[in-house]
């Protein structure tokens, strides 16, 4: 009897990763589902409070529009059956109907550094997604934990993070740099400036200074600049034309394209800095470059979704008792013969 999986998308980032793992388990069902939450963040996610975050908002419409232009199968909150595995992105915030369930849990890109947030909600025991990504993988609920690169399981060690539960896969959407170079963007050989929604996440960003050190960056070359896609465009669009008026301006559009098309990247907090590293460009950003060299995601060849999905297939056959055991810490632990794959 064919399994159901449930995939659990976010941003549009996350819904694309997601889409890719599917399509390397077609021996089973696979359904996806919005980002949702329980209780009190549900509710306020309900009621529109939370769309500055993956509950709603741009993030909620891009992957609704994602899911459906792509024929996608879709369980809003995964209630409508029984699902033998789950596949997600986060697991800052984990939902009641999936605890408990064999679960894999997918690093979705960068993680935030470990601010003073990410302390006060070690030290108190707050929830983990006050501290948004920083807490990535904290939770301890899932089974497997994919991950981006040697580096990146280093770090996720030193926090805490169980080692046992962590593969080196790789990640979607962050594995292939190179194939990004062969696209129809129409532009070349400029300076690209991607903005964050850290504002809109209730963080410090001098917008206008960044801009005027993207113009100096530039130094008279052409200025192209993305906005993040969760940003208040009117407000971010009046900032460019008062410091930056000859810039062109994009609030959509294939980011990855536009960085394998460009001279110089300038980012502020933003996983897509990745592809500029591994693509050899010259990058600015908010972050201490040299640290992001040494986690970098590895580049496979865009193999990652299907080390995912074969980790996941060796979970889903893993028999009850022997998944008991391995949980109580005996036995071997799921896709433990996976593991050195490249």
């Amino acid at each position: 009897m064919a399994c159901n999986i449930l995939l659990i998308c976010g941003s549009l980032n996350q819904t694309t990763m997601m889409h890719k793992i599917a399509d390397n388990l077609p021996e089973f069902y696979c359904y996806f589902s919005p980002f949702f939450a329980d209780g009190l963040v549900g509710l306020l996610a309900r009621f529109g409070f939370l769309n500055f975050t993956i509950l709603g908002g741009n993030h909620l419409k891009n992957t609704l529009d994602y899911l459906t232009s792509n024929q996608l199968q879709v369980d809003p909150g995964g209630k409508a059956r029984a699902y033998d595995a789950v596949i997600t992105c986060t697991d800052t915030l984990v939902q009641r109907n999936i605890n408990g369930k064999r679960l894999i849990l997918v690093q979705e890109g960068m993680i935030e550094p470990e601010g003073w947030l990410y302390q006060l909600v070690r030290r108190l025991r707050l929830p983990r997604y006050l501290a948004n990504t920083a807490t990535t993988g904290l939770s301890d609920v899932y089974d497997i934990f994919c991950v981006a690169s040697i580096g990146y399981r280093n770090l996720f060690v030193r926090k805490g993070v169980n080692p046992d539960k962590i593969y080196v896969t790789g990640i979607p959407n962050f594995d292939n740099a190179g194939s990004f170079s062969i696209n129809y963007f129409p532009y070349r050989n400029y300076v690209l400036v991607l903005t964050s929604c850290a504002r809109e996440n209730f963080k410090y960003d001098d917008r206008l200074d960044f801009l005027r050190r993207s113009l100096e960056i530039a130094a008279g070359r052409q200025l192209i600049i993305k906005l993040h896609p969760n940003e208040n465009f009117a407000r971010a669009i009046k900032e460019i034309k008062q410091v930056a008026p000859e810039a062109m301006i994009f609030t959509n559009g294939n980011t990855n394209e536009m960085i394998a098309n460009c001279a110089v990247l300038v980012t502020q907090y933003t996983s897509a800095t990745y592809i500029g590293l591994a693509l050899g460009k010259e990058c600015y950003s908010e972050l201490d470059l040299d640290d992001l060299r040494q986690i970098m995601p590895i580049q496979n060849g865009g193999v990652s979704a299907r080390r995912i999905a074969d980790h996941c297939r060796e979970l889903v056959n893993t028999p009850d008792a022997e998944m008991a055991m391995i949980r109580d810490g005996y036995g071997r632990k799921p896709g433990r013969r996976l593991a050195d794959l490249r």
